[in-house]
């Protein structure tokens, strides 16, 4: 198994993690881990782009139906006299 170790970190964040181990009957090692499990384990996946993103967002709605837009030819670029 691995181990880490947290530098800088914050008194007041230390006493509340203090204070919760104790709550729950667990050294504040125990604690740490059990949170850092806890949040990785519910962590939801992200979206790997843009489209996925907004199909994440509206899929419990039912989802959105959109018309198709018809796509034209590019067209040439302007030429404004300069020479390359």
């Amino acid at each position: 198994m691995a181990s880490i170790t947290i530098r800088n970190l914050d008194d007041k964040v230390k006493a509340r993690l203090r204070v919760r181990a104790a709550r729950h009957g667990r050294s504040m090692e125990e604690e740490v881990r059990s949170i850092l499990t806890e949040t990785l384990a519910t962590e939801q996946a992200q979206p790997d782009n843009l489209v996925g993103a907004i199909q994440e967002l509206f899929e419990p709605l039912g989802g959105v139906d959109l018309p198709e837009v018809p796509r034209e030819p590019i067209r040439e670029p302007e030429d404004f006299g300069l020479e390359t």
